[in-house]
């Protein structure tokens, strides 16, 4: 195929022309898919409903006799931080376990930091300005968080090895008024890239010109490989900050919310112990002790780290055909085109897709013109604005195998019309 640059105007209008009978027909079939959200799939949570069984015919008793019905034990049962402790690979003394979903943590976090300073230090809301680093594209409720509290975000562009250093380094050792950056290191969202060695030992490294600098480290996807033997590795952070000198620059959050149900799950914050002394003193007022029912139910059922990894070879066996016939999609529909890039995940939620500049919001309109919902374009920039109108967010999860096919079809064919119209125009 011809890539479209090279087309004349004749050449395109013709094309156009087709591409626009083949759009018609698709609208025609009523199509009603959503694919906006990472969500697993029904088969996905069926296959774990065993989960609500796990605690049949125990007397809710904690390994050291802790009553798991009552009030207490406000850092969580020592046997399920040395789970979530294992899973990220620190020590069960640095993780608190909390509620049901990381976010919430992070929230706390910033808006702890906001009222109460970070360690002693002055509370950000008495401040005159706040910022934070955001590697782009990125996750968009962190976004959320910091945009909410008025925090002012900066961009910060990624490559395949994580952020780019040189800035981040220069805007954290420069200027006091950076507190923080957001990170999901590993198969990160949207972008499912790993972050290199190199770019953890930097990060760990930073000399902050701030004193109450944490990086937000959101390890959401660190156990969901999609391929077994490619299972990318990342560098821990915390003994990489201890060892840099930094032993309490760093905030590492998790969940089991992929692992067993979203909304129901457990989630855990892993950082130093002065850091984690200082958020016990305001999480004491917060509540007098999270789910243990709950944290229980997930020890009982996994054993251990080893129950939890098994588990997700269950999970990526039903995620990598639907991420294969995606990217199978736009290979065959789009390569040599030059219209496009996209990055192949190796694990994760999210195929990450750079449609032709200017584009992203007119693909996106397209497609849930003809009834397939994506993430807003825009969405993976902080304050929502893609500079490029360019990043696209796939999440090929929720939907059916059926259902993903017909929704990847219509995607390359709004891609493939939406740039078409821009070269178009360009050509006027």
């Amino acid at each position: 195929m011809k890539a479209y640059k090279e087309m004349s105007k004749e050449e395109l209008l013709v094309l156009r022309d087709e591409l626009n009978k083949e759009y018609s027909d698709v609208k025609a079939k009523g199509l009603t898919l959503d694919m906006s959200r990472g969500k697993p799939a029904a088969s996905q949570l069926d296959m774990e409903m065993d989960f609500m069984n796990a605690l049949d015919g125990s007397d809710l008793r904690a390994a050291d006799g802790t009553d798991c019905r009552n009030y207490g034990v406000l850092e969580g049962l020592p046997e399920a931080r040395k789970l979530m402790g294992d899973m990220l690979g620190v020590p069960a003394e640095n993780v608190i376990v909390c509620g049901n979903a990381s976010l919430n943590i992070m929230y706390d976090t910033v808006a702890r930091s906001m009222m109460f300073g970070v360690m002693g230090s002055t509370p950000w809301c008495k401040l005159d300005k706040v910022k934070f680093l955001c590697p782009v594209p990125g996750y968009d409720r962190h976004f959320a968080i910091t945009e909410q509290f008025g925090i002012e975000m900066i961009n910060i562009p990624m490559s395949l090895d994580g952020p780019d250093m040189d800035l981040v380094e220069k805007l954290v050792n420069e200027d006091e008024a950076v507190k923080g950056i957001w990170c999901v290191p590993k198969y990160a969202n949207p972008l499912g890239i790993t972050y290199s060695d190199e770019t953890v030992r930097r990060m760990a490294a930073l000399k902050p010109a701030a004193e109450d600098f944490r990086i937000y480290w959101d390890n959401a996807y660190v156990i969901h490989d999609l391929y077994e033997d490619t299972s990318e590795e990342l560098l821990e952070i915390l003994s990489a900050c201890e060892e840099a000198g930094n032993p309490d620059m760093v905030y590492e959050f998790c969940s089991t919310s992929k692992v067993t149900f979203p909304g129901a799950g457990i989630a855990a914050i892993a950082s130093s112990k002065a850091n984690l002394d200082f958020i016990k003193k305001t999480m004491t007022v917060q509540t007098i002790g999270y789910d243990k029912i709950n944290q229980l139910r997930h020890v009982v059922y996994f054993k251990n780290v080893d129950g939890m990894k098994a588990h997700m070879k269950k999970h990526a066996a039903v995620m990598r055909p639907k991420f294969e016939a995606v990217l199978e999609v736009l290979e065959k529909e789009l390569a040599g085109l030059d219209i496009a890039t996209w990055v192949k995940p190796e694990g994760g939620y999210f195929i990450s897709f750079d449609a032709m500049e200017g584009c992203a919001k007119a693909i996106v309109a397209k497609c849930k013109e003809a009834g397939v919902v994506l993430t807003g374009a825009g969405a993976t920039y902080p304050y929502k604005k893609d500079p490029k109108d360019s990043n696209i967010r796939i999440a090929p999860t929720f939907p059916t195998p059926e259902e993903l096919a017909v929704a990847a079809d219509l995607f390359v064919l709004c891609v493939k019309l939406v740039t078409v119209e821009k070269l178009l125009a360009a050509a006027i």
